[in-house]
């Protein structure tokens, strides 16, 4: 993609590559759903507000669990440590989910993995159309963090920061 030139309904995937140019964590938001514990992997997460504290995640609307994450009153966004690669898999369209997984409610009744390297746990507070994506607020009502190597995500592969 050439400097300077304007995007055309052809260049999703240029766009796609280029948005894959900046470094993210990688964090797993949970909830509970109408039929249990859900969890969602997310890349599209940053700290918004000190005062109040808010932050942002942003869901795929194509995802089949939008829905239940765009109603959710409660939600924890857990930042994913480097030894919690193996959490993607589990979590994605065909994974188990939180078969086998210690996962103890929260005071709001939302599953929370104690082991990642940070933990919010958020009350909802602003949904905003983000195209196809939804931009989610959330008022962290806790916060927890632990030492450890973030989990990173860049270029369509999963890594460490080499610093």
């Amino acid at each position: 993609m050439p400097d300077g030139t304007p995007l055309t309904d052809d260049d999703t995937r240029n766009l796609r590559d280029a948005f894959g140019r900046f470094a993210t964590g990688v964090c797993l938001v949970t909830t509970m759903g109408p039929e249990g514990p859900v969890g969602f992997t997310a890349n599209s997460f940053s700290s918004v507000s000190l005062d109040p504290p808010l932050v942002l995640w942003s869901p795929a609307r194509a995802s089949r669990r939008f829905g239940v994450f765009v109603a959710a009153p409660h939600y924890a966004i857990h930042v994913l440590g480097l030894d919690q690669a193996d959490w993607i898999p589990r979590f994605a369209r065909t994974g188990e989910g939180f078969a086998g997984l210690d996962a103890p409610l929260n005071a709001e009744g939302v599953p929370t993995l104690r082991t990642a390297l940070a933990r919010f746990d958020c009350a909802a507070h602003a949904t905003h159309d983000g195209g196809d994506h939804a931009i989610l607020v959330g008022r962290v009502l806790r916060a927890s963090f632990r030492d450890g190597e973030p989990l990173v995500f860049s270029q369509g592969r999963y890594g460490r920061f080499e610093g």
